[in-house]
């Protein structure tokens, strides 16, 4: 794949999401100065001060990034494959699905067995989502018929996941599926991140390995065809990572929505609206928009912090709201 055109664009992403993870690191509860946090990064610093910033914010920063380029390339892959621009994770029901398996694994106590069970099968269900949707992107249907079933899916996979936190037996089950249902990543630890770092990257790579085709897929399944490119394959390796991936991290901080929507349509202009370049540039656009909707409710004055599903919601979905009324727009 050549990426000579979209490096510029690398870089100056690369460099805003290391400035933001500074700013992370920095602010909070105990507001560090830049100094001060290079002396806890270092172990150079008091022993407070690097607790909070080895301990307590660098994992948040860590998984932020983690969670972030999953979502932002696994839309960007999906938008390309399907070739459907309002194709992302959340909006078609992989992320709530990928809830409800981890829900449902916590509801009935699967998770004390072996900690590996609640990723395994938040990507299974991630995997099925997307099956499914593959399955009816494959029989033909539309745009709109398969944006319709991806709401269906994602209602139904809420309302299981309401329907465990109605049954759930004490209040400490209601706290752990309200986590499903609001996203965070606060309060995450370095086992949090080593539990789903391997899916991650296994899912981002099969994803990067998709880029060379998806150049040629936007000029339609025949003419890829025609010029050597394996579409199952090609299937398989976008299905899969997007469930490796993104079921991962939906195992650990719950159902962040629209990042994959909204990151690659602020970002394809900039690659020439090519699929296959497009894929990092949005998993490290996906990455700072996670971080920057992170420091954003940290900083907002509530009496209770925020949760950063909610944050993203805000932010997706009147973006969603507009796309939908220019496609209207265009097709009149």
């Amino acid at each position: 794949m050549n990426v000579s055109g979209a490096q510029p664009l690398n870089t100056a992403l690369l460099l805003l999401l290391l400035g933001l993870s500074l700013l992370s690191l920095r602010f909070g509860a105990a507001p560090l100065s830049l100094s001060e946090v290079v002396a806890g990064l270092l172990g150079s610093g008091p022993e407070t001060q690097q607790l909070i910033v080895q301990q307590i914010r660098l994992p948040r920063v860590l998984l932020a990034w983690l969670v972030g380029m999953a979502l932002g390339m696994s839309g960007a892959a999906l938008q390309g494959l399907l070739r459907n621009p309002l194709a992302e994770p959340g909006l078609l029901g992989i992320s709530s699905s990928a809830g409800l398996g981890a829900v449902l694994t916590l509801y009935f106590g699967l998770s004390a067995l072996n900690d590996w069970i609640l990723p395994a099968m938040a990507m299974l269900f991630a995997l099925l989502a997307t099956l499914f949707l593959y399955g009816l992107a494959r029989a033909g249907s539309s745009n709109l018929t398969l944006i319709l079933a991806g709401v269906a899916v994602s209602a139904l996979a809420s309302a299981l996941t309401s329907l465990a936190l109605n049954l759930a037996p004490n209040p400490y089950d209601v706290q752990d599926i309200l986590l499903w249902l609001l996203g965070s990543i606060s309060d995450r630890s370095f086992a949090d991140l080593r539990l789903v770092l391997p899916f991650v990257l296994l899912g981002l790579l099969l994803l990067l390995a998709a880029a060379p085709a998806l150049e040629v897929l936007a000029l339609g399944e025949a003419e890829a065809t025609s010029l050597g490119v394996n579409l199952p394959q090609l299937r398989v390796l976008i299905i899969f990572g997007t469930a490796l991936s993104v079921g991962a991290c939906v195992a650990v901080t719950g159902a962040i929505g629209f990042v994959g929507l909204v990151v690659p349509h602020m970002l394809r202009r900039f690659v020439q609206y090519r699929p296959g370049q497009l894929l990092l540039p949005s998993a490290l656009g996906g990455a700072a928009l996670v971080l920057a909707a992170d420091i954003t409710l940290r900083l907002i004055g509530t009496p209770k912090e925020l949760q950063l599903g909610v944050v993203t919601a805000l932010v997706g979905a009147p973006f969603f709201l507009a796309l939908v009324l220019r496609s209207r727009r265009d097709m009149l």
